[in-house]
């Protein structure tokens, strides 16, 4: 089986190094916010030219606790996007806000030509998602926010080592938010996130909002969170931090080659587009096609796992049908949800197995589709 995401190799490959660390960790005695936690948030702001990292028990939580820290609340509005992972609307709902869905652009993110009309009085934040890599455009819509006077809070959960226009996401506005799920680019054997910012004040409110609230133990000045990350995670992640360069190089080689191997099979799909200036990551390979469905049943029968991101957008899901949104009002977003496809991706994905998925596409497409 070619897996969709072969995340357990990268850790067998570095697993004595991961056991150094964790026995190291073991040895130390500390297992919460300890040395390691405070070195992996020193090394992930030397990463990302922040100058404040505050680790967090995961991706949920980073935007949770930094949509709270920075006072959005009950009343307030959210501009986001209706194409994305769940958590991105969920947070911004936990905290009382209403997140106010935009279409999405060429590229699969927020559309900064659609945010203005969406601005109300209610309007507190702007909340971008660069979506499976990709950076949104955020020159545009920072531009936006600086004029209305709104916050842009970058959702970068899938998104670490991307940059735009020569700047890590996470550094462009107010703060950025990743994940350590395992299989992002930057992942770890958990859950686990972190928060950049150059916001001194915010970076301390954030410090004191996962820790229940308090800045001194057992005294606490606001009602917090527990979410912290572990000390093992922080010591898996101070391994992973010195190979995630080399990794996104290689993702990028390998979105490289099924450009070029997938561009001529217009008849059948579409490759994602990119943009000079937005310097993709690449956590997901996503192609469209109106025969997703045809295309993943091929590729199965060879033994190719595929994914589907994400089946049912935001503004139609269950839990949100009392906002009033109905198909299609955002067309876009509709429009890939059926037709998105993700193809095998990651750093140790062999080129015998990238080869495989691309010339069964291509023998897909050669006889018309045909199942």
């Amino acid at each position: 089986m070619i897996e969709l995401m072969p995340v357990a190799r990268q850790f067998r490959l570095l697993k004595d190094e991961i056991l150094r660390e964790i026995t190291d960790t073991i040895e130390q005695g500390s297992y919460i916010l300890g040395p390691k936690v405070e070195k992996l948030e020193n090394r992930i702001s030397q990463m990302t030219g922040a100058n404040h990292s505050v680790a967090v028990a995961n991706g949920t939580d980073a935007l949770v606790l930094t949509l709270d820290a920075l006072g959005v609340g009950t009343g307030d509005e959210v501009i986001t996007t209706p194409y994305s992972f769940f958590a991105t609307a969920e947070a911004i709902s936990r905290v009382g806000a209403v997140p106010v869905f935009v279409d999405i652009d060429s590229f699969w993110s927020l559309d900064p030509e659609r945010v203005e009309a969406a601005i109300t009085p209610r309007t507190k934040a702007i909340l971008p998602v660069h979506l499976f890599g990709q950076p949104a455009d955020l020159g545009k819509i920072q531009s936006i926010a600086e004029r209305r006077g709104l916050l842009v809070i970058e959702d970068a959960c899938q998104a670490f080592g991307a940059n735009y226009r020569g700047k890590p996401v996470g550094t462009i506005g107010k703060a950025g938010c990743f994940s350590f799920f395992p299989s992002k680019n930057l992942g770890t054997m958990g859950d686990g996130g972190i928060v950049v910012t150059s916001d001194a004040e915010l970076a301390k409110r954030l410090r004191m909002l996962r820790q229940h609230g308090s800045s001194k133990r057992y005294y606490h000045d606001t009602l917090g969170y527990n979410s912290r990350l572990d000390e093992i995670h922080a010591a898996i992640l101070l391994v992973t931090t010195g190979h995630v360069e080399a990794w996104i190089k290689r993702r990028r080689a390998l979105a490289q080659s099924y450009d070029e191997g997938l561009r001529s099979l217009t008849s059948l799909l579409e490759v994602p587009a990119t943009e000079d200036g937005r310097f993709h990551a690449y956590n997901l390979y996503c192609i469209t096609s109106p025969r997703r469905d045809d295309i993943r049943e091929a590729l199965l029968a060879r033994n190719i796992q595929t994914g589907v991101y994400y089946p049912r957008p935001l503004h139609l899901q269950r839990v949100y049908a009392s906002l009033g949104y109905s198909v299609g009002d955002f067309p876009l977003a509709e429009k890939l949800s059926e037709e998105v496809l993700a193809l095998p991706m990651g750093p140790l994905l062999t080129d015998r197995e990238q080869e495989l998925v691309i010339a069964v596409l291509q023998d897909f497409a050669e006889k018309g589709g045909a199942k």
